[in-house]
């Protein structure tokens, strides 16, 4: 294997005629289902590497910021971050790769449950997330809308869509 290009968080490498990226530096990330009062707390920002806004389940990295940091810790961080949501408890679901075909990056799933709105969330400066509330029955209509509005939909909201996990 061989390291073709090096950023800060991420690596190109090549091994034989494949060609992947990877995280650097053990950073990882939590995906997060959060549902509150019967409703999936879902965001919508602006993903460069496709050029328009994405749906998706509340994310974040792990050990970014501190290194050693509980994936419990940093999930429980990012919801509240991007959807103004404090969790009060944190259940991980277990590991899972993201599109292990391009990419070494996996990710823990977790549930957060017991929610207290403290903010309206949006993320940090410049990340101008949306927080969507949308009522478990409504989801896959939601998801249908957001698609035929020219959103990008992010495949971890089939997790959701198909095993039930709300």
């Amino acid at each position: 294997m061989s390291v073709v290009w090096e950023g800060k968080y991420l690596a190109a490498h090549k091994e034989g005629t494949w060609e992947y990226v990877a995280r650097r530096g053990g950073i990882g990330a939590a995906v997060i289902v959060a549902v509150h009062e019967g409703h999936l707390i879902l965001v919508e920002q602006h993903r460069i590497p496709i050029g328009r806004a994405c749906l998706e389940l509340p994310a974040g990295l792990v050990g970014d910021e501190d290194a050693g940091e509980a994936t419990t810790d940093a999930a429980a961080r990012e919801l509240e971050e991007e959807t103004g949501y404090r969790p009060e408890r944190i259940e991980d679901l277990g590991f899972f790769y993201s599109s292990p075909g391009m990419s070494s990056e996996g990710f823990n799933l977790v549930r957060a449950s017991g929610l207290t709105r403290v903010s309206d969330g949006g993320g940090h400066e410049g990340e101008n997330i949306t927080v969507h509330r949308v009522p478990l029955a409504e989801v896959p209509a939601f998801i249908a809308q957001k698609r035929d509005e020219g959103l990008g939909i992010d495949s971890k909201l089939l997790y959701v869509l198909g095993a039930g996990l709300a």
